[in-house]
């Protein structure tokens, strides 16, 4: 076999400089460098739309052709340039600094390693289209380490280690690395083989039971993506020929981001499913296999969503992928209002699937349908952006949350998943088609490839038989409430409004793990009226009869019966202050929660061809 170094006119060398300083050296090699050759580090990576700066962590640059140390220019934040010999190899070497445990960056310590390509590897300038190599070393420190990426292998020993190839630049950054003493599964999905690698598990983990229910959601997907006429039985063939779910367990934390034949996922490790006990205790005292029906926790199901969601964006984001992303600019911000279609569509699909494959029944799946309802109706920033606008914004917004963040926009995630919802259940009452299909038919139109908006409207108009361009001009780039009542209600679904917890009612979001530390003043409501602000400490309350140290925010209701009146002592910047309060009523801040009250019909919607 060829030399896996020759076969690739880009090569990187990834290695351990010091395990304990969490320091990764990476060699670059560029077999044909142009005379003034630049090479930049991403400042953001696809799928988390945040400017990072990734070459933050990057230190020791230096290049060298044969002996001879070459000057580099540092060009701005991210780019240099260095004057090189063309036709004679130019190899450039730096150290990352990787300390992060989330999906976005990288991390190495004694235990794990993880990266990704943006955080890592050095983009040449003019030759990203060419092919790229990588090798990962083993050095003594983790050779009982094994290695899990989607790249694909050229030469690797048993463990993983060795060489790798991608087509160019995009693939190679598209594939995390996964290095340690992880455990490891595989399962087949409609013929396509899948690994699942979960690192930091307890020894109470059922890894065979992850693999049955993520294989269930990997068949249910295939078959919504892949079935022509909807009925799943014969799902045509998914556009990856292998994946790779890599899981890091952690004490707390959440996250997942999608690649496209990989997803990096984080979880809290309590939320893993559990080895159930083995044998249960008889009457008798002798022992029995218990044969009850296991259950799934908040936690594990929740993660499960998590899977469904990130699986779902191999193909809506990833392959199906707005127009403006069409190729990825790694150096700045790269915009498009399409997030509350690939986002919110997605998050509207995982928790279906999760139903469809067979996770949840009517009743768990309306329960998470209610509480992402809740949390759009307890958003009052829904009326100041549209979806499309959150979409645009999610550089400046989303990704950097504050206290004002619920007063200013509203997640493209949470909504977005509502304005598919009302399509589906739009196009579902109409008879003329579904938002599968409407799905299914964008995959087909746009060859899997760049999308607009204008090729959803238009395959809604000839699948419907009719024009919504006033429900997107509504739903996705107005601020107005979205229909939900009465498109619930033709199916089956009651909608009943209860009286909200009193934060809500009094338009707070708060802490309470020592004392009651105001969060979020949201816009317009009782707290706002009265004075408070993010960062105040409500310490008690006076009434005509006296005044209380309160503890909790329930205290309020404790030490107020009747009365709606009272002043509200808070400390802020060490000064305490007096503000006069006035509780609303119970009926005017509501919550809603649903119920099904045609069977039937709900069923028919979660679950097509069963009823």
């Amino acid at each position: 076999m060829p030399n896996p170094t020759e076969m690739c006119p880009v090569h990187y060398r990834v290695e351990v400089a010091h395990l304990h300083a969490h320091l990764f050296r990476v060699t670059l090699t560029v077999a044909q460098p142009a005379a003034l050759q630049r090479v930049s580090l991403p400042v953001w990576i696809p799928g988390s739309y945040l400017v990072r700066e990734f070459s933050k962590n990057l230190q020791h640059l230096q290049a060298r052709q044969g002996k001879r140390t070459l000057p580099l220019q540092q060009l701005d934040k991210n780019t240099w340039e260095v004057a090189a010999q063309p036709g004679k190899p130019l190899v450039l070497v730096c150290e990352v600094y990787a300390n992060d445990a989330s999906v976005r960056t990288a991390w190495l310590d004694a235990t794990r390693g993880f990266f990704n390509g943006t955080s890592l590897f050095l983009r040449v300038h003019g030759q990203e289209h060419t092919a790229h190599g990588l090798e990962l070393v083993a050095a003594p420190a983790i050779a009982h380490w094994s290695v899990a990426t989607g790249l694909t292998a050229t030469k690797v020993d048993t463990a993983g280690f060795g060489h790798y190839q991608a087509d160019h630049y995009d693939e190679l950054v598209d594939c995390p690395v996964e290095l340690g003493t992880f455990w490891s599964g595989a399962f087949k999905a409609c013929g396509v083989p899948h690994r699942f690698v979960v690192a930091g598990a307890p020894p109470s983990f059922d890894g065979a039971r992850l693999l049955a229910d993520t294989k269930a959601i990997c068949e249910a997907e295939i078959r919504f993506w892949h079935s022509a006429n909807g009925d799943g039985k014969r799902p045509g063939k998914p556009p990856h020929k292998n994946y790779l779910f890599m899981l890091n367990a952690v004490d707390d934390g959440y996250g997942g981001l999608e690649h496209g034949n990989s997803t990096v996922l984080v979880c809290n490790r309590r939320d893993l499913p559990r080895l159930p006990d083995a044998e249960a205790k008889k009457p008798d005292g002798s022992t029995k296999r218990s044969d009850a029906p296991v259950k799934r926790s908040e936690g594990y199901t929740t993660l499960l969503g998590l899977i469904c969601h990130e699986y779902f964006h191999t193909w809506n984001v990833k392959r199906l992928r707005p127009a403006e992303f069409a190729r990825y600019a790694y150096d700045a911000e790269q915009y498009t209002p399409l997030l509350w279609f690939f986002e919110g569509f997605t998050s509207y699909y995982d928790d279906l699937l999760l139903r469809r494959a067979g996770l949840l029944d009517n009743a768990h799946y309306l329960k998470l349908l209610n509480k992402t309802i809740n949390q759009v109706q307890q958003t009052p920033g829904r009326f100041v952006q549209s979806v499309a606008q959150a979409s645009m914004d999610a550089w400046v917004k989303y990704y950097r949350q504050d206290e004002n963040t619920p007063n200013a926009t509203v997640s493209y995630y949470t909504k977005g998943a509502l304005v598919a919802l009302c399509f589906d259940l739009t196009l579902r009452g109409q008879g003329q088609t579904t938002l599968d299909e409407v799905m299914r038919a964008l995959w087909q139109r746009c060859q899997a490839g760049p999308m607009r908006e204008a090729d959803f409207a238009e395959v809604l108009a000839d699948l419907a038989g009719r024009s919504f361009d006033a429900e997107i001009q509504a739903w996705v780039h107005g601020t107005a409430d979205l229909p939900l009542k009465d498109l619930l209600a033709g199916h089956g679904v009651a909608v009943h409004e209860d009286p909200a917890q009193l934060a809500q009612r009094l338009g707070l979001r708060v802490a309470e793990a020592q004392g009651v530390q105001v969060k979020v003043v949201l816009r317009g409501g009782a707290a706002e009226q009265a004075g408070m602000a993010a960062g105040d400490e409500w310490l008690g309350v006076e009434t005509a009869e006296g005044g209380w140290r309160m503890a909790k925010l329930d205290d309020l209701l404790l030490y107020l019966g009747t009365t709606r009146q009272c002043t509200a002592l808070v400390a802020r910047d060490k000064r305490l202050l007096r503000l006069p309060l006035t509780l609303p009523t119970g009926a005017s801040t509501t919550t809603w929660r649903l119920s099904t009250e045609n069977a039937r019909a709900v069923t028919a919607w979660l679950e097509p061809g069963k009823t």
